[in-house]
């Protein structure tokens, strides 16, 4: 195998990056840190997944950033 698909610390084989979702589902509890909980291309999965949820700390994103909707 060619050393160029191996990773030169891991001895793994190279993946390439995954491609970020068009919406991402934001945890917005802690002001110091907001963390991704979900990114997906489906628009209505994404705000599914957030009405199955009971807490209120939630903010649906577009790619850009542009604030969709809050949960």
């Amino acid at each position: 195998m060619s050393r160029a698909f191996v990773k030169e610390d891991e001895g793994e084989r190279w993946t390439p990056p995954t491609r970020p979702g068009t919406y991402r589902v934001i945890w917005t509890g802690d002001p110091d840190a907001t963390e991704v909980l979900k990114e997906t291309d489906d628009l209505l999965e994404a705000l599914r997944w957030m009405t199955t949820r009971n807490r209120r700390e939630f903010e649906l994103r577009d790619a850009h950033g542009a604030l969709l909707a809050t949960g």
